[in-house]
């Protein structure tokens, strides 16, 4: 059996490095022609074809992890179509690869896919798209935004709520276009405290180019506005660097751990955590999905085709994994704007998927 599982091994890893190179070049031509028009806009700044060139190699880890379940079906679909037209399979059966002792094989290889996606996702992603952030900040001097408003933060201090937005951020931590809105315990709004740039320290932030404007509300028949500039304000806040960091990065970039500790954050001040709870389950059961796909593949070994090619099954392998991928993001949507259980929304797919499977399995190889 060592010697069928080295086989089965070498072949498929083989098969899913060569479709994951393929498709990983496919996607580094598309994000290099899209950084032509950056090019010919940042020329001045010293933004040529060897910055673009190093900026979308940064980005083929995100890709590699969105595309290695893909990945692993369709040369796990090869393999196995494969050896069942050249009757290889045939003879591994006779030697005694049951079915149980297949699936558990391709099991095994599964769970390595799923400490690769794992790693992948979690660690290698997340730094080289930091890295990507941080070579653009150079030649267009601010971090990424969360759309065209910044991102939005907020805190509780006693009976004073706050929320915080802020445009971007320079890559030595520096931010840029702060607002700061005061709510008092009725809810009505405070202050408004606007800053050119900040930096956070340790339990405070320091502001520099200050715009105040403080609203006395108390007497509706005296209500008034204090306007005020100060060069530089010290705002106490426990908001720290890598949670704005995190704010300003899609949640689908942030690593698992992230995730979890943004939300707990979100929670702990009485925001909504729907989206972000979603993305943290998807991290959770998106490795897992590998699982799903080399048993979805195993039936495929059981097929007759002599006389026919393997071209329709690896397209239909393909189709597979597109529907898998349209699936998982029409949940993640759906699950938003439904408020459906975060766990259920991000398993939901692989959940759907695997009864696919198993009974594909049912029906193809053991019954039949």
């Amino acid at each position: 059996m060592k010697t069928i599982r080295r086989l089965i091994y070498v072949e498929v890893l083989r098969a899913v490095a060569f479709v994951s190179l393929g498709f990983l070049c496919l996607f580094f031509f598309f994000d290099f022609v899209d950084e032509l028009q950056a090019i010919s806009r940042q020329r001045v700044f010293g933004y040529g074809v060897p910055q673009a060139l190093l900026y979308v190699s940064l980005l083929v880890p995100s890709h590699l992890y969105e595309l290695l379940p893909i990945t692993v079906l369709i040369g796990t679909i090869f393999v196995m179509a494969r050896f069942a037209q050249s009757s290889e399979y045939t003879i591994l059966r006779t030697s005694g690869l049951g079915p149980w002792r297949a699936l558990r094989t391709l099991l095994m290889l599964g769970l390595g896919f799923v400490l690769l996606t794992f790693a992948v996702g979690d660690y290698l992603a997340p730094a080289s798209d930091r890295a990507a952030q941080l070579l653009k900040t150079r030649y267009q001097g601010a971090w990424a935004m969360t759309g065209n408003t910044g991102a939005w933060l907020r805190e509780k201090q006693g009976e004073m709520s706050y929320a915080v937005n802020v445009a971007s951020m320079e890559r030595d931590g520096t931010l840029k276009n702060v607002r700061i809105f005061a709510f008092d315990g009725r809810g009505f709004v405070a202050s408004q405290t606007t800053s050119l740039l900040a930096r956070i320290g340790d339990g405070r932030w320091t502001l520099y180019g200050v715009e105040q404007e403080t609203y006395d509300t108390a007497d509706a028949n005296q209500a008034h506005v204090e306007r005020s500039t100060q060069p530089e304000l010290q705002w106490p806040s426990t908001l720290t660097n890598d949670m704005v960091s995190v704010a300003l990065l899609r949640p689908d970039r942030m690593s698992t751990i992230d995730l979890f500790e943004y939300t707990r954050h979100l929670d702990a001040n009485g925001q909504t955590t729907q989206r972000y709870a979603i993305e943290f389950w998807r991290k959770v059961f998106y490795p897992l999905s590998c699982l799903v796909m080399v048993v979805l593949a195993l039936p495929f070994a059981y097929l007759h085709f002599r006389q026919s090619g393997i071209t329709s099954y690896v397209f239909g392998g393909v189709m597979i994994g597109i529907s898998f991928f349209l699936l998982n993001n029409v949940f993640g949507y759906i699950g938003n704007l439904r408020e459906w259980w975060p766990w259920l929304t991000a398993a939901a797919p692989g959940m759907i998927y695997s009864v696919l499977s198993l009974g594909a399995f049912g029906w193809l190889v053991l019954r039949r």
